[in-house]
């Protein structure tokens, strides 16, 4: 097994991995705060680092039928969200390639 590449992120705050404390997203890639995930409130992004992808898996949302990858953290393999991978009606399709991380699986962390 190989050497784990971890990102770090640039700013005076970031969200990281609950379980773990590794580098998650920027807030300024955070395109809505008004989402909800599995556990509660969940925040819309455009970019993530340090996560794996799941596989595709077909999933019956508050907004419809989209498909979904559930995205892991890579340092700790703990579940922090999904991937929007294709959304079914038309005014869903601004989620396509955007990730949902679910407050509660983050901490929000100064440098």
């Amino acid at each position: 097994m190989g050497l784990l590449f971890v990102q770090s992120l640039p700013g005076p705050k970031v969200f990281k991995c609950k379980f773990c404390r590794v580098d998650s997203a920027s807030p300024d890639d955070i395109v809505s705060k008004e989402f909800r995930g599995r556990h509660g409130r969940a925040y819309l992004f455009d970019s993530v680092v340090n996560v794996s992808l799941g596989p595709d898996e077909d999933r019956y949302l508050l907004t419809g039928l989209h498909t979904v990858n559930d995205i892991y953290c890579s340092c700790c393999q703990g579940l922090l969200g999904w991937k929007y991978a294709k959304a079914y009606n038309e005014d869903q399709k601004y989620k396509e390639g955007k990730y949902i991380l679910e407050k509660n699986m983050m901490l929000k962390e100064g440098r």
